[in-house]
């Protein structure tokens, strides 16, 4: 079973550290957002199972970004990959639905983890 995952992140070098982090066996087809905006348009297309999503972006950041998800009812997995690792930020994004906080840079290890306790591998 192939898994859709979204990497929304405004630095491309940072999207293709999260694809080379994925981990082997996880089954996926990835597609990439430069920002909030482009992400919330791709997920009005279709339906991603795994969505990883940074904070700080030009145009839609990544609070805007799970309000507008989670105000339309879009049900997936997110997971928050960023470098503000403040506790506020955690709690933030944790009440606004996403189910995972990593800190950058993200390991092959965490994301597997993250995605084993969450029933993607």
């Amino acid at each position: 079973m192939s898994n859709t995952v979204l990497i929304v992140d405004d630095s491309t070098v940072a999207r293709k550290m999260m694809i080379k982090a994925l981990p082997e066996g996880f089954q996926c087809a990835v597609t990439e957002a430069a920002d909030g905006q482009k992400a919330l348009e791709l997920c009005r297309q279709q339906h991603f199972d795994v969505i990883f999503l940074d904070l700080t972006m030009p145009v839609l950041d990544g609070y805007a970004t799970l309000r507008a998800l989670q105000e339309a009812g879009y049900q997936s997995f997110i997971c928050v990959v960023s470098a503000d690792v403040q506790p506020q930020a955690r709690d933030s994004v944790l009440a606004l639905g996403a189910r995972a906080f990593l800190k950058k840079p993200v390991w092959t290890e965490e994301l597997a983890t993250v995605l084993r306790e969450n029933g993607f591998m």
